[in-house]
């Protein structure tokens, strides 16, 4: 039987994050960093999100954050732009639910943009056709079944 060398498997990796419930201070944009709503998570420790400023821009997790902080579609993050490519940024921060209130309260965030829902693009359009899922059936139908 060969020796166990380490410490344990991934279920120890795992529960690392036990200090995250504990209020932190919240972080507003600086210089060169942007608010951002994920759109949709593309894998390899990259998202497509939409910032304040209208672009849609590639983001890259950084390290710190990649495997530690779990980012889902329509999350409000905060990005670093990069000077030399415009299109890519670098998430810099995930905000909690808590938080993005606070700062949509505060006015850091449009008052247009949505902070509870899964799905970040494209929810305006689906709203004004909210009656097309359900079939009406008038008291005749149901007479002839």
């Amino acid at each position: 039987m060969p020796k166990n060398k380490g410490k344990g498997g991934k279920n120890r990796k795992r529960g690392k994050n036990e200090a995250d419930d504990e209020k932190r201070e919240l972080v507003f944009k600086e210089d060169g960093q942007e608010y951002a709503q994920v759109l949709r998570m593309l894998g390899n420790g990259r998202c497509e999100a939409m910032c304040i400023d209208g672009t849609k821009r590639l983001c890259h997790i950084r390290g710190k954050m990649h495997k530690k902080v779990w980012i889902a579609a329509g999350d409000i993050i905060l990005v670093g732009l990069r000077d030399y490519q415009d299109d890519k940024a670098d998430v810099i921060l995930k905000y909690m639910p808590d938080e993005a209130r606070l700062l949509k309260a505060y006015g850091e965030l449009p008052d247009s943009m949505r902070l509870n829902e899964g799905i970040a693009g494209g929810l305006d359009e689906e709203d004004n056709e909210a009656g097309d899922d359900y079939i009406e059936f008038e008291d005749e139908d149901i007479d002839k079944i």
